[in-house]
């Protein structure tokens, strides 16, 4: 094996992903490793390939999306690749900030219910003491 390729094995440590993903990856043709009987050999590209795919699962982006962007860089070059990505991350920046909208609603009345229960506990408890205190 050259030293410029790296196993199946190698390729899950370095990436920390499972057999499994990357075989899925393979599967719906995100990567296509050198083959040679039944080992597999990942290059420098599928190398790079994986990185970006991983980059962009991070932000959110669904593997079809990411398939786009790797086939327009393989078939148009960097300068399409960089349009697309741009859009598509406009397109996810807009998502995730709707999606921060909600969770600080969902934060703030979560901490409102929170407040008024520990309030009414409060209450309780003072209740409870006082009754107490009455009896004996």
């Amino acid at each position: 094996m050259s030293d410029s390729r790296i196993s199946f094995k190698e390729m899950c440590e370095q990436f920390d992903v499972t057999p499994r993903t990357l075989r899925y990856y393979e599967y719906i043709e995100l990567l296509s490793p050198e083959r040679e009987g039944r080992s597999r050999f990942y290059t420098a590209r599928d190398s790079a390939r994986m990185k970006l795919i991983l980059r962009g699962r991070k932000f959110g982006f669904s593997l079809e999306t990411i398939r786009q962007w790797l086939d327009i860089y393989d078939e148009q070059g960097s300068a399409a690749q960089m349009e697309i990505w741009v859009q598509n991350a406009d397109n996810q920046l807009e998502e995730l900030r709707a999606q921060r909208a909600q969770i600080d609603e969902a934060i703030d009345e979560l901490q409102s219910l929170r407040d008024r229960t520990a309030a009414s506990l409060g209450d309780y408890e003072s209740r409870d003491a006082a009754r107490k205190t009455a009896k004996t």
